[in-house]
């Protein structure tokens, strides 16, 4: 019984992959948004090396649930075997679908790379994630993770309370829906040729599987 459910497995793990690995429709009236320059443009730092010819790029909020659960589990991998070793770059957009405090949270991360902390003051607040809706975002909230990250507080705030990068998160978040993004975590998986969507926080597997259509 036990070498039944060995074969089963791999079966299982390929069915469930093909269910959320789909090629991205390049359809006539978004082609234009789907260039690999486009896709970049606007969003976090790139993580990794900025020539890697693959990118993944996430939408994501920062309350939510499994957007939290990839960041502490899945990229920590991804980011070991893939972008430490070039073969990958990572870039985050803003999708936030949450409301106000997750737009919040967004321009924080960003007035944080006004002083080259983006993705220590990114990965901060996933790593004090306290659920969806909870109030666990406040100024009082960002103020402290600012202060674990070591930036120039003065300089934060200034930047959080003149809301300096408002527009630039609610910008990702129009240009995520007019590329047919509705969910977050998503992901697209692309070089130059072509593009791979991938819904929701699926297992390692599947982003390994995406990987390998570029080989």
């Amino acid at each position: 019984m036990q070498k039944i459910y060995l074969l089963i497995i791999p079966i299982v793990i390929g069915v469930l992959s093909g269910m959320f690995l789909a090629f991205y429709p390049q359809s006539s009236d978004k082609s234009d948004l789907l260039t690999e320059s486009q896709l970049i443009q606007n969003g976090s730092p790139i993580l990794g090396n900025p020539s890697a010819s693959i990118t993944i790029l996430e939408f994501g909020d920062y309350q939510c649930t499994f957007c939290y659960k990839f960041h502490q589990s899945t990229l920590k991998t991804i980011e070991h075997e893939f972008i430490e070793s070039g073969k990958v770059k990572f870039v985050f957009k803003d999708f936030p679908l949450n409301g106000p405090d997750s737009v919040l949270a967004a321009e924080a991360a960003y007035c944080a790379d006004d002083q080259g902390k983006y993705w220590q003051y990114h990965n901060e607040l996933y790593l004090n994630w306290a659920g969806e809706k909870t109030g666990w975002i406040t100024h009082n909230s960002l103020n402290e993770f600012a202060r674990t990250t070591s930036l120039d507080l003065d300089k934060f705030n200034n930047c959080l309370d003149s809301h300096k990068y408002y527009d630039k998160v609610n910008q990702m978040y129009e240009f995520g829906k007019k590329i047919g993004i509705d969910a977050t975590p998503s992901f697209l998986v692309f070089n130059n040729e072509k593009i791979i969507k991938i819904s929701g926080n699926q297992p390692l597997q599947v982003f390994l599987k995406s990987l390998d259509e570029f080989q």
